[in-house]
């Protein structure tokens, strides 16, 4: 993430980036604001938050977090994905065969440049992760 980043709104954490990566990213934002427009942008942590959730673990700590988030870092761009795939995994990493030029953890899809990706898998991940229980408990 960018956690030195001053901006308050996500037009403007994009309009801070440099080329290519400000293409890169305004080119996602744009796809994730139009397959999931109910999931509204706001800034978070740094980075561009998509839905709202609120979370409690088992030890009690419970707080509240984005079902989507969007970094770009000084190598890659981070597509964070808070959602389980309903059958106690998680969702991001279903994907891995799909989007095999991205390096995909639990729950975060990590890539250079967006046309290296296929782009309906990306639009199905996002879908997909707005119908989780976390984007339904927004």
């Amino acid at each position: 993430m960018n956690p030195s980043s001053t901006a308050t709104i996500p037009e403007q954490y994009i309009a801070q980036l440099e080329e290519p990566r400000r293409e890169q990213v305004g080119r996602l934002h744009e796809l994730i604001r139009a397959t999931v427009p109910e999931l509204e942008p706001y800034m978070e942590s740094g980075m561009i938050g998509y839905g709202r959730y609120h979370f409690r673990y088992a030890t009690g700590r419970e707080g509240d977090w984005c079902v989507l988030g969007l970094a770009s870092h000084k190598r890659y761009i981070s597509l964070y994905v808070t959602a389980e795939d309903g059958r106690g995994g998680y969702l991001a990493e279903g994907y891995r065969d799909r989007l095999p030029k991205a390096d995909i953890g639990k729950s975060c899809v990590r890539f250079q440049r967006l046309d290296d990706l296929d782009q309906e898998a990306l639009r199905e991940l996002v879908r997909e992760a707005a119908k989780s229980p976390a984007a339904s408990a927004r």
